[in-house]
Parts: structure tokens; C-alpha cells; sequence
């Protein structure tokens, strides 16, 4: 491919968690998608574009890589002066993985290697997964370059722990009744300021009991279930991790979302919970009768991203 496209991601399972050690699930998500292109930069987007790519090629200069992760920054830097800009559509500060798309297309575009996500073992993915996130910590102070990675791969990735990652297959897609959907909360959020406050949290030790016996075992139960195709247990521990993140994540719930949160663990007609690091962009929605979901949800921009 001349001009590869990298799509956004969805963290399915894991916000928070992972950092923690707890397993996530992730999912390419074809909606949104970015890919490099050259133009005379005539649009402010452009430019701005090609703006950031000088200062992030400044950035890879002095960024020590391991030597078979190496990147061509001359070709790189000689390119951004011919009018290299990233075409994207995928939205800043909405939790779908924007600076996680970049990274994954200069990365295919420079790096001296280059590896084919559908024959790639797990140790090479462990690898690429440290490089990733020393490219995007440009963008977000510290990442776990999980972002970058699953654009990369453009496949589900399972986060086993902190360390490992592996392909995965979710269950296929069908024309049931049930659905998972993005809410848009209408607002962008910061990623920096909502982890900041995860870390104050985390310095109470009521709070580190209740995620790792609470959180952390509702979270990687919903990915097996869900990977096992297993509805009902699913729905039971969703509703157990939504009612935990009404409880002790409301700063990072948007307020637009606080009423309708309570109203899907009410009705039982949905649940949600984060995309993310939260604080604005998507929220995720689950429901087993979407229509009725839809019904409770008026007034709020949905998205359906997967239909059982």
C-alpha cells in the first residue's frame, strides 16, 4: 500500500485498569482514520499539521530507539518540507486514539524494518508496544504505546497485563438486538489532568483495595465473558464495573452524562462506562434491545460500533 490508512481504536476494557495491571480489550475502529499526504499546505489544517510534524521530527532526533526500530528522521524531515501533513478525521481529546494514528504512520512510513501485523509473534509485539510508547510519550507525557500499536496492527489486541499483548478475535458482528454504541458527551477531554487525578485517588488505600478487588475483577471478568460470547454473565459483571465507576470515578464522568449514567443502571436498559481516560469525548454504551436504549438516550449523538 502507497498510502496506508490508520484508523482510531476503542479501549473496550481497561481504562484505568491497565495501569494497573488489569487486562484490556481494544478494537480498531474504522470510522475514524488518518493517512499521510503531501499538498502546497494551503488550508490552516494543513498547515498546522505540517507544523507539528517539524516539532515532532526535532523530537525523534534526540529519542535513543533500540537499533531494529530505528527511524529514517532525515527522509522524514526532508519530506515535511515538501509539504507532508496528516489527513485525519479522527477527533482530539475523544479517547479514539489521534496521536496513537500518527505515531502508527510515520512509524510505518520511517522505520528502516518493516513488519507485517498478520505474522508478528507476541514477543515482537512486546517490542513494538515499548517503541510505541516512546514515540507517542511526546504527546501525553507517559503512554503505554497501546494506542499506537493497535492503529498499527489494525486488529483487536488483548492487554493480557502491563507487560504482554495478543492478537485476539471477538466474537463476530450480527444483526441481533443488542449493540455497543459511543455517546458523545459533547465536550473534549484532556487526558493528562483526568490520569492526574486517577494518581491522587491512588493514594488512598481504600481506593487501591477497591479497584484491584472491585474494579480490576469486574473489568477482566466483562472480557472474558465477552470474548466467550457469554451475554448474560456479561451484563452482570458490565453492571457491577458501571455502578464501581459511578461510585469512584465521577470526576472523570462528563456532568452531561451523570443523569443518564444513573438512569441506564435504573432501568437496566443500558450501562455505561469510559472511553478512555473520560472527562469528555465518548462515553461507551452497552445495551441488550438498543431500540429501547435509544429510546432513554434522546438528545445524545450515538454511534453503534458493534451489533450482537
Amino acid at each position: 500500500m502507497a498510502n496506508p490508512l490508520f484508523y482510531a481504536k476503542i479501549l473496550l476494557f481497561g481504562e484505568y485498569g491497565i495501569i494497573e495491571d488489569s487486562q484490556g480489550l481494544t478494537l480498531p475502529y474504522s470510522f475514524y482514520k488518518g493517512t499521510m499526504k503531501f499538498s502546497q499546505l494551503d488550508t490552516d489544517f494543513e498547515k498546522k499539521s505540517n507544523e507539528s510534524l517539524r516539532k515532532y521530527s526535532e523530537y525523534l532526533e534526540q529519542l535513543a530507539l533500540p537499533k531494529e526500530f530505528q527511524l529514517d528522521v532525515e527522509t522524514f524531515k526532508k519530506e515535511i518540507f515538501q509539504g507532508l501533513f496528516f489527513d485525519s478525521n479522527i477527533p482530539q481529546g475523544y479517547g479514539v486514539g489521534s496521536s496513537g494514528a500518527l505515531v502508527a504512520a510515520i512509524f510505518e512510513r520511517y522505520s528502516f524494518q518493516k513488519y507485517n501485523p498478520e505474522t508478528i509473534s507476541k514477543d515482537q509485539l512486546k517490542e513494538l508496544k515499548k517503541v510505541f510508547g516512546l514515540l507517542e510519550s511526546y504527546f501525553h507525557g507517559k503512554s503505554s504505546g497501546i494506542d499506537p500499536l493497535i492503529c498499527y496492527m489494525n486488529l483487536p489486541i488483548l492487554i493480557e497485563n502491563r507487560e504482554s499483548v495478543d492478537k485476539v478475535a471477538i466474537p463476530k458482528q450480527e444483526e441481533g438486538k443488542g449493540a455497543i454504541f459511543l455517546i458523545d458527551s459533547g465536550m473534549v477531554g484532556e487526558t493528562e489532568p483526568m490520569v492526574q487525578i486517577f494518581f491522587e485517588k491512588m493514594k488512598t488505600e481504600g481506593f487501591r483495595k477497591t479497584l484491584k478487588e472491585e474494579f480490576i475483577r469486574y473489568n477482566n471478568a466483562c472480557i472474558d465473558a465477552f470474548l466467550k460470547k457469554e451475554m448474560n454473565p456479561f451484563f452482570t459483571h458490565l453492571k457491577k464495573l458501571s455502578i464501581w465507576a459511578y461510585d469512584h470515578f465521577k470526576p472523570m464522568i462528563p456532568e452531561s452524562l451523570y443523569k443518564a449514567w444513573k438512569k441506564g443502571l435504573d432501568t437496566n436498559a443500558y450501562y455505561l462506562k469510559l472511553c478512555g481516560s473520560g472527562g469528555g469525548g465518548y462515553i461507551l454504551g452497552f445495551s441488550k434491545d438498543y431500540e429501547k436504549a435509544e429510546s432513554l438516550l434522546k438528545g445524545f449523538n450515538k454511534e453503534v460500533i458493534y451489533r450482537f
